[in-house]
């Protein structure tokens, strides 16, 4: 893993009252200008008033897994609040993954954008579609070191 230096990574809020839960979003990309794609994504949050980013962690570029012979991911998480429901976010955020070029090909394979809900609040979903926490999260370094160094939990 190696860290990359990107605008609004890592940053920090204070928790705002106004929201119900607290979520953990993993982020990940690896087609195109991803760099400027987590910039353009943050922007874009800011401006959704269903959502609060309150903090994200530094960047990191690792190695593909599942599927090798792509380019590395960038990766990082974000600490959300919204008071949404679970699939109502998940919905929100196949949205973004479409405006910013989203085409599944087949899995673990190549994306300009990635969004996984990690953890939302204490809830425990095993649905079609959507399992929280999220599968095998603690397996996978590009989500455990980036989440290490989150404040706001």
């Amino acid at each position: 893993m190696k860290l990359e230096k990107i605008p609004f990574f890592p940053m920090r809020k204070a928790l705002h009252m106004g929201f119900k839960y607290n979520v953990v979003v993993g982020v990940g990309g690896n087609e195109g200008n991803v760099k400027k794609r987590f910039v353009k994504l943050m922007r874009y949050l800011q401006h959704d008033r269903r959502l609060r980013v309150v903090e994200s962690s530094l960047v990191f570029r690792n190695p593909p897994f599942g599927y090798l012979e792509q380019n590395d991911f960038y990766n990082a998480v974000l600490v959300m609040q919204t008071s949404l429901g679970p699939k109502a976010l998940l919905k929100i955020l196949l949205h973004i993954e479409a405006i910013f070029g989203r085409v599944r090909l087949f899995q673990n394979g190549p994306r300009t954008l990635d969004l996984d809900i990690i953890f939302f609040s204490h809830k425990r979903i095993n649905q079609k579609g959507l399992i929280l926490p999220h599968p095998k999260w603690f397996e996978r370094l590009s989500v455990c070191v980036p989440l290490s160094m989150l404040h706001n939990l």
